[in-house]
């Protein structure tokens, strides 16, 4: 994992290139984040980095995470968030350190982490994007049921898992290989290609793309850095 911001979504708009295309984006206003504790493999086993962003009132924290944030001096925020790092950066970041837009790039390819929006009870055909069944012919109120769910005496049960309806959306959602377009350091904005998962005013997690997890077509591997300087010294040879 690599180093992010918590942000918050402000909604969609859109954005032209030079040559006139018009690019949806999502905006992302991502105020400088706090960091409230640095982990090290000596004391918690393992690297990271937690952060906090935003404001909120004493009267609205509980007494162990009040008591967290008057420790290490770091104004009290929305939330605390964890990043987990392979190795601390060579700069090693310090408590009451402020992250910020600039951590980015133009071009970068990040995942954007939150809460999807909340539909409710839904149906097979809305949940899981079913087949409707005959509008006639004998049907009379299953237009938009599921039909089927399973056997009969043998298995004799409903296998977990089986698509039905229930609960839709409210769930943590991650959205990889998206773009950033624009980054308005002035007012702290992150302009990100495509849609991004939560409701406007929702909290988001924005995190740089690892090799892994970039799409690459069937057979090719990831690309590494010493891969890359390695080719340029030949091309320069």
């Amino acid at each position: 994992m690599s180093l992010g911001l918590i942000g918050k979504k402000v909604g969609m708009t859109r954005v032209f290139t030079e040559a006139g295309v018009s690019v949806p984006v999502s905006v992302v206003h991502a105020p400088a984040n706090r960091i409230t504790q640095v982990r090290t493999p000596e004391v918690d086993g393992y690297h990271s980095v937690q952060v906090t962003y935003g404001d909120k009132k004493p009267s609205r924290i509980n007494k162990p995470i009040s008591g967290q944030y008057a420790k290490t001096g770091v104004k009290a925020g929305r939330g605390l968030s964890e990043f987990r790092l392979e190795s601390m950066p060579a700069d090693s970041l310090k408590v009451g350190t402020e992250l910020n837009a600039a951590l980015f790039s133009v071009g970068q390819k990040v995942s954007v982490s939150g809460v999807s929006k909340g539909k409710g009870f839904a149906g097979p055909v809305k949940r899981h994007n079913f087949h409707m069944q005959d509008a006639t012919h004998g049907n009379s109120i299953s237009h938009r049921a599921h039909g089927s769910t399973g056997q009969c005496q043998d298995p004799g049960r409903v296998f977990k898992g089986k698509k039905m309806a229930g609960q839709m959306g409210n769930v943590r959602v991650t959205t990889k290989n998206l773009e950033v377009v624009q980054i308005d350091t002035e007012k702290d904005l992150l302009l990100i290609k495509g849609a991004i998962p939560g409701a406007p005013g929702a909290d988001v997690i924005v995190k740089p793309v690892i090799a892994s997890e970039v799409n690459l077509p069937s057979g090719e591997e990831p690309v590494t850095e010493d891969v890359q300087q390695e080719e340029v010294a030949q091309d320069a040879a």
